[in-house]
């Protein structure tokens, strides 16, 4: 990652960043945007993020700086991979852990061998209906605030690419997965339907993003790394 100097970041730096648990994607552009402004002084400077990530999933997030916010529509179309937990026999209204258990169902019936086999059939070109607790906008008005508000709304499917779903670990009712899609695959939905594949119910209670095309979490930065670069 080239240095951080305000010549630079005004040209246009794509910055990587491992995101903490229970941020969103905006706060990360927001404290990042107040280092910068507060390091060097200036009024305004251009960050924008190329993809969000829910609050309560880890890993990859892609900023861009000055000049390159030109770029995160190319970066927001690039694979990425995502790594996991399923957890099976309970669904939640958001198919994650943002809300409360509406609904169990009997797990005994499930062997390895389905768990494994039920993931190949997600493979490839696939519809997937985004979960209602989403950013979507419909009529205007983001999916969850329709969802917050206990009203019904309808959700069209949409045609998203899984490249590799691999089962890594079955630690029932716990089923970890690696998962490499397209840009606009909800992790969330394919726990849902992977639990309605397997006659029972699921949710996504662990989410980490791990790459965006080429970037690699790996190589990214916390934010108090960002931070502490500045001496701020």
């Amino acid at each position: 990652m080239d240095k951080f100097t305000l010549e630079n970041i005004k040209s246009g730096q794509v910055l990587l960043f491992d995101k903490p648990l229970n941020w969103t994607s905006f706060q990360v552009v927001n404290k990042v945007r107040w280092l910068i402004r507060k390091q060097f002084e200036i009024k305004k400077i251009k960050v924008g993020h190329a993809g969000t990530l829910d609050p309560l999933a880890t890993g990859l997030v892609i900023l861009c700086t000055g000049k390159a916010t030109k770029t995160i529509e190319d970066l927001m179309g690039q694979t990425k991979v995502y790594t996991g937990v399923f957890t099976l026999g309970a669904t939640r209204p958001s198919y994650d852990m943002e809300t409360e258990i509406d609904q169990t169902f009997p797990v005994e019936h499930i062997t390895e061998a389905m768990i494994l086999d039920a993931a190949t059939n997600f493979v490839g070109d696939i519809q997937q209906q985004p979960p209602v607790f989403s950013a979507l906008k419909k009529d205007g008005k983001r999916l969850y605030e329709y969802a917050r508000k206990g009203e019904k709304v309808d959700i069209p499917t949409r045609q998203v690419n899984i490249s590799k779903f691999e089962i890594t670990e079955i630690n029932f009712p716990e089923v970890h997965f690696k998962v490499i899609c397209s840009k606009g695959t909800y992790i969330r939905s394919l726990a849902h339907d992977f639990g309605k594949a397997l006659d029972s119910g699921a949710y996504l209670s662990e989410l980490r993003r791990t790459k965006i095309g080429d970037f690699k979490v790996e190589d990214a930065l916390s934010i108090s790394e960002f931070e502490e670069s500045f001496h701020i």
